[in-house]
């Protein structure tokens, strides 16, 4: 026996014997089931009752009998976190005197992390680590535990409804097909980028709608939010409310570009009317960011990195709002075999891509690169263990990859001075026939206009001048671009062709098409039907912005004549399935309602394409209408998608056909990518 056992034991018996066994002490989990739930909360010291919590002048107190207890509703704020609601409304908070108050919002100190050890609770505040208990005879800091009983006149849930009832078809078929819609271009995450306050809103927020949807004083009249969205989107600056939540005077519409538009219960509403994947692009932009008055980091991969976290917390949100861990609709996707589990399932598969100018820091300088193949190396390594399948090795800015295609008129004249901003130089075009990239000619006037709304420029500054008729960026694709473009095929990851020029993303799809790899695709209606014709010829995939399905009187394609025009390209009959790319909260307009929308309207209530009875969706006190408001939020691409149908005339079957085999068409490609 070692000595030192030895003399424990000798220890014991000089004290009187071995000790008795501890008894266990109660196992406290995470409670994740409360959501929703209305209760009466009896307070126990130990074995002993303190009586039902109450409500009193000013906080809570206790009184004995159950008749006088208040009723509390739970609302989840995070996985095993919530906010209560007295009968009155007014969320409990722990106040800096130690007594748990009333209050009038939700704020950091009305968030309490609860556990429980199956029959008893404990409230613990999530901001102090305070446990709730008795305090000077009131509700406040302590150590009490709580018995839970169900009650009645609980207050209501601020929320929103998706307006959608009845059994949907399944999400795969018999063979494990997908059937179901993809959008393949969303900015879902857009209120964490471009350093936290470019866009008003969230998807989701804990304190709910009230919290994630309210209005946002930079944004109002005269605000720089305002003026900002004026220049960009040509809205009016002095608005006649920015109240957002419950009766979004102001917003959302179909333009206020930066308004949050995809909050999770719209998403809901398309994923319960036959949605089956949804790839959110975490966006960034430096110069963007740094015009903004209040900002977190302007560095670009750390707003991708805050938007990945963002997306976690959003999947964490909704599976506490659905009842615990996995059982939300919104699933993250990091493998095409996780897409179709997804699937399977009846959820919507969430994929995750990356859309920024200065990707792993990788600008160029008058030419000369600002990195390395071993920050390649190391910023792919990054983003795969964040989740991410596909990226844009270019987007609106040339970069140290190869050149952007141009945007035209006052628009592409602000990138334009943003890409002087990022790379010391103007873009730089010359003259070209086929494919282009800018169908308008940018000439120095737009350039002008833009000054004159009040955009500096470094003194000495001189104004680019460019050819009129078609024109091409001189820029192509770079030796660090054919590595990212490599190590990209080397991955199974899916580039994206959008935003490249014609010079960059020529010599990417001669790349991929001399290895074989059919992991190309083209998004939002940003590359020219002739590179688009090529990448289907290897395999690539195909979705276009979701403009209007017929003239909305914005000067924009429609999305019938786009989807017509890629069906008659020569390699048209490879498109098994065709996508939809929203670029919600991507700083460019939604679908405005049809010209013809009042001879020709969508009907409601209608059915949607997985079966679904689909009713107007109401958002606090506004009811929304497609015909009236168009595409002026998330949930109206369930409407978007039945009345893009409706109008395709004698199309309608074959576009519905490959509508509902775009999830489809979409993850095989991406297997393909990987095999």
């Amino acid at each position: 026996m070692p000595r030192s056992l030895v003399a424990g034991v000798l220890v014991i018996g000089l004290v009187g014997g071995l000790p008795v066994p501890a008894r266990a002490a109660a196992s406290w989990t995470p409670a994740y089931d409360l959501e929703g739930a209305c209760v009466t909360l009896q307070a126990f010291n130990g074995s002993n009752s303190l009586g039902y919590v109450w409500k009193d002048s000013v906080g809570y107190g206790f009184k004995s009998a159950v008749a006088s207890a208040e009723p509390f509703r739970l609302e989840a704020t995070q996985l095993g976190r919530y906010l209560l609601r007295d009968g009155d409304g007014a969320p409990p908070y722990q106040s800096v005197a130690n007594w748990v108050w009333a209050g009038a919002d939700y704020g950091p100190r009305a968030d309490w992390t609860v556990s429980t050890d199956g029959s008893s609770y404990k409230f613990v505040s999530t901001e102090t680590s305070q446990q709730m208990g008795s305090y000077l005879g009131g509700l406040g800091s302590g150590s009490a535990t709580f018995k839970l009983a169900p009650a009645t006149g609980c207050a209501a849930i601020p929320d929103i409804a998706t307006g959608v009832s009845g059994t949907p078809a399944a999400g795969v078929d018999s063979s494990g097909k997908l059937v179901g819609w993809i959008d393949a271009h969303a900015h879902v995450t857009a209120g964490e980028a471009f350093g936290g306050s470019l866009s008003c809103g969230d998807a989701y927020a804990p304190g709910g709608v009230a919290v994630a949807l309210k209005g946002c004083a930079s944004h109002g009249t005269l605000g720089w939010g305002a003026l900002l969205e004026a220049i960009i989107a040509g809205t009016d600056p002095i608005n006649s409310a920015e109240d957002g939540w419950p009766t979004f005077t102001d917003w959302p519409q179909n333009d206020t570009l930066l308004h949050q538009a995809s909050y999770f219960r719209s998403l809901e509403r398309t994923w319960k009317s036959g949605q089956r994947v949804l790839n959110v692009l975490l966006v960034a932009n430096r110069v963007i960011c740094e015009l903004t008055p209040e900002h977190t980091s302007c560095d670009e991969m750390d707003q991708i990195r805050a938007q990945a976290v963002y997306l976690q917390k959003m999947q964490d949100y909704i599976d506490a709002r659905s009842g615990g861990p996995g059982k939300g609709f919104f699933r993250l996707a990091k493998t095409p075999a996780d897409v179709r589990s997804i699937a399977a399932q009846g959820k919507l598969a969430v994929t995750i891509g990356v859309e920024n100018s200065e990707l792993f820091g990788c600008r160029e300088i008058n030419g000369v690169a600002q990195c390395t193949t071993a920050d390649i190396d190391a910023g792919l390594n990054e983003l795969q263990a964040l989740g991410v399948s596909g990226l844009y090795p270019v987007h609106k800015f040339d970069n140290a990859f190869g050149g952007t295609r141009f945007d035209e008129g006052v628009t592409g004249a602000a990138i334009n001075v943003g890409n002087l901003i990022s790379t010391g130089h103007w873009w730089q075009a010359t003259s070209c026939t086929g494919p282009s990239d800018n169908e308008q000619p940018l000439v120095s006037d737009d350039i002008a206009r833009l000054l004159q709304l009040g955009v500096g420029l470094p003194a000495g500054t001189i104004l680019p001048v460019y050819p009129s008729g078609q024109i091409c960026n001189t820029r192509g694709l770079t030796s660090l671009g054919s590595y990212l473009i490599n190590q990209m095929i080397d991955r199974g990851m899916i580039i994206h062709l959008d935003h490249m020029g014609v010079k960059t993303a020529s010599a990417v799809l001669d790349i991929a098409a001399q290895a074989n790899y059919p992991g190309v695709a083209s998004v939002h209606t940003w590359a020219d039907p002739a590179l688009i014709n090529r990448m289907l010829g290897i395999g690539g995939f195909v979705a276009s912005y979701a403009f209007s399905a017929s003239d909305d009187g914005q000067g924009t394609p429609t999305f019938l004549d786009e989807w017509r025009t890629h069906r008659a390209l020569a390699n048209g009959s490879k498109i098994t399935g065709y996508g939809v790319g929203t670029d919600v909260n991507g700083l460019g307009p939604q679908a405005a309602p049809r010209l013809n929308a009042g001879s020709s309207p969508l009907t409601y209530p209608f059915t949607a394409v997985n079966g679904t009875t689909v009713n107007k969706q109401v958002m606090g006190t506004r009811t929304f209408d497609l015909n009236t408001d168009g595409v002026a939020q998330y949930g109206l691409y369930t409407d978007w998608v039945t009345d893009l149908i409706n109008q395709a005339g004698t199309d309608g079957p074959a576009l519905k056909k490959q509508l509902l085999s775009g999830a489809e068409a979409y993850t095989v490609m991406w297997e393909r990518a990987r095999a």
